[in-house]
C-alpha cells in the first residue's frame, strides 16, 4: 500500500477550503481547475458552523463559518468531480456527523492543526482506519507525541508510515517566512519514522520548492483561481492553477537534481573520459636514465591519469626505473622494481 505515492515522488494536495467562500457553484469552478492542475488530491473542508464555533463566545466567527457552509450533497457532488477526474478527494472533517456519509468517497483523512488536540475526534477518525495526514500547527513536539501515542494506541496501523504522516505547518495566514521553520520536518522524521511534509501558508512557491529539497513527501497547499480576491483571507496564501503547474515542474527539476544517494562516478563522467583527463598521474620533471632512482625532484604529478596508483604515491618514491624516460612522458608501473 502507498497511500500517498506521486509519479513526481511528492505527493501534491491542492487546498480548495474555504475559497470558494460558500458559493456552490464557485466550488465546483475550483474542484475542476484543481484536478487539472496536476495536484493527485483535491481537499476541501467540512463543517457545520454550529459544530466548529461557539455563537456566544464567538458570533462573529460563527457567522463567517456559516457563510462557507455546503450542503453534504453538495460535497459528494465535489467528491465526485474528483472521482471522475482521477483524482483523489479528501477532507478535513469538523463536523462528526459528516463521518457517515463522507466516508465511501474518502481514501484519507486530513486532521487540521486545530483538531490536534482534539482528542474525541481524533478518536472517531483513527476507529475508522484509514490513513490520516496530521498538520502540526500550533504544536509543541511534546503535543505531537502525545497524539501519535494516542492514534497509535486506537490502531497499530498508524505506526506505518502508510497510514500516518506528519506536516510541518505554521498557523499563520501569512506565515511569514522567519517562522516557516521547515528544518522541523526533519525532527519530525527522527522522531516518528512516519511520512513528513509540509504544510504551506507563504506567499509564493518558495517555501515549497525548499521543503522538498529537504526531504518533504507531501505538499498541501491552498488553491484558488485569484490570489487578488481580497473578501477572504486565504486567497492571498494560494495557488493558483498556472502556479501549481509551474511548480510541478519545479518538483521534477529538483527530485532530478537531488539524483541517487549512491555515490560513484555518473555515466556523464565516465563518457566524458573526465576521471582519467581531470585526475593526475607520474610524470618525469626532466629526462630520467635507467637505474635512476624515483624522487620528487624528477618526476612529479600531472594530469592526465595514468595506471601508476597513486595511492601508492610512497610506495614507488625510492624505486629505481628499468628503463630510461623522457621529460613529460608518463612513468607507469611496469617502469619500476
Amino acid at each position: 500500500m502507498k497511500t500517498w505515492k506521486s509519479k513526481r515522488g511528492v505527493y501534491l494536495i491542492a487546498e480548495v477550503g474555504g475559497n470558494h467562500e460558500g458559493d456552490f457553484e464557485k466550488a465546483i469552478e475550483l474542484a475542476e481547475l484543481a484536478c487539472k492542475s496536476g495536484a493527485d488530491a483535491v481537499k476541501f473542508q467540512i463543517y457545520s458552523a454550529d459544530s466548529l464555533v461557539s455563537k456566544m463566545e464567538e458570533p462573529k466567527r460563527h457567522a463567517h463559518f456559516k457563510k462557507l457552509e455546503l450542503l453534504p450533497e453538495q460535497h459528494i457532488a465535489l467528491a465526485e468531480i474528483c472521482r471522475d477526474n482521477g483524482v483523489t478527494y479528501t477532507a478535513s472533517v469538523w463536523d462528526m456527523n459528516a463521518l457517515e456519509w463522507i466516508d465511501p468517497y474518502m481514501k484519507f483523512y486530513k486532521i487540521g492543526s486545530g483538531d490536534l488536540t482534539a482528542y474525541p475526534i481524533l478518536e472517531k477518525i483513527a476507529k475508522i482506519g484509514k490513513p490520516i495526514i496530521l498538520s502540526t500547527g500550533l504544536a509543541t513536539l511534546e503535543e505531537i507525541k502525545e497524539t501519535v501515542q494516542f492514534l497509535q494506541s486506537i490502531k497499530d496501523r498508524y505506526k506505518q508510515r502508510d497510514y500516518l504522516a506528519l506536516l510541518q505547518c505554521t498557523t499563520s495566514y501569512p506565515n511569514i517566512e522567519s517562522e516557516a521553520n521547515l528544518r522541523v520536518m526533519k525532527t519530525l522524521k527522527k522522531e516518528f519514522s512516519l511520512t513528513v511534509g509540509y504544510s504551506d501558508h507563504t506567499r509564493d512557491s518558495y517555501a515549497a520548492q525548499i521543503a522538498v529539497a529537504m526531504g518533504a513527501e507531501i505538499l498541501e497547499l491552498h488553491f484558488t483561481d485569484n490570489k487578488l480576491r481580497e473578501n477572504f483571507r486565504d486567497h492571498q496564501i494560494s495557488f493558483t492553477n498556472n502556479d501549481i503547474q509551474k511548480l510541478v515542474g519545479d518538483l521534477e527539476r529538483i527530485k532530478t537534481l537531488e539524483g541517487s544517494p549512491i555515490k560513484e562516478p555518473t555515466k556523464g563522467e565516465i563518457k566524458s573520459g573526465h576521471i582519467k583527463s581531470f585526475r593526475r598521474g607520474v610524470y618525469a620533471l626532466r629526462d630520467i636514465t635507467k637505474e635512476e632512482i624515483i624522487d620528487e625532484y624528477n618526476s612529479g604529478l600531472l594530469r592526465p591519469k595514468q595506471d601508476l596508483d597513486l595511492d601508492a604515491y610512497k610506495d614507488w618514491e625510492g624505486k629505481k626505473l628499468n628503463r630510461s624516460v623522457k621529460k613529460f612522458h608518463r612513468i607507469d608501473q611496469s617502469f619500476l622494481y
